[in-house]
């Protein structure tokens, strides 16, 4: 399996979840997430995919390309409050794109889904840049994974939002998770300490969260 087949695969597993009368039962209602409303969260997994198409089909931009850690040391997200301009931007962000209803949305990511494999399949591992990012790129190679842990982990957030199971991923696709947030904790904790939270219960810290 590629990258680019966990990442479409994942992409579909989480559209079954979107999908769910649940969500649209409780489109109206907050998520187990401070802040964001299902909508709004719903909206935010979407916009992993809804922008895809539209970066592959871009020129490539005059801007550096950086591996995948120095985008998010680039970034800095990971540090600021819920409550930064930078997180009320990305809930506003996720209400906006979740606005036509649920079956507009879910419609939109199903038909985004189904155009990728030929779209990904040309674009060979170009280097892709978001339309919120600052001036640089990442290969195509880097930027997937991080779309998948997006999935992963928002797909466990819509899912307890709204009482259902949270989808059962793939192990390969667990790997790849876990190890882009294990490179993350590493960017606010001591190596020791995530090492002892995997390995030493009795010495484990309370607290080894990637952001």
């Amino acid at each position: 399996m590629t990258i680019t087949d966990d990442f479409l695969a994942t992409a579909r597993q989480v559209l079954t979840l979107l999908r769910a009368p649940q969500v649209a039962d409780h489109w109206d209602d907050l998520s187990a997430l401070p802040e964001f409303g299902v909508s709004g969260l719903a909206g935010h997994i979407a916009y992993q995919v809804l922008p895809l198409p539209g970066m592959l089909e871009a020129p490539a931009e005059d801007v550096p390309t950086v591996p995948l850690m120095e985008h998010y040391a680039r970034a800095g997200w990971t540090e600021l409050d819920v409550d930064s301009e930078f997180h009320t931007r990305i809930r506003d962000g996720g209400e906006h794109v979740a606005s036509g209803g649920h079956a507009d949305l879910c419609d939109r990511f199903e038909q985004t889904v189904a155009a990728l494999p030929e779209l990904l399949a040309a674009a060979g591992n170009r280097p892709v840049r978001m339309p919120h990012w600052g001036p640089w790129a990442v290969l195509l190679d880097d930027y997937l994974p991080s779309r998948v842990m997006e999935f992963v982990v928002h797909a466990d957030d819509l899912a307890v939002s709204v009482g259902v199971d949270t989808p059962e991923f793939p192990r390969h696709v667990h790997e790849t998770v876990i190890d882009l947030l294990s490179r993350l904790a590493l960017n606010r904790h001591r190596g020791i300490d995530i090492v002892r939270a995997f390995s030493r219960g009795e010495r484990a810290p309370q607290d080894i969260t990637a952001f």
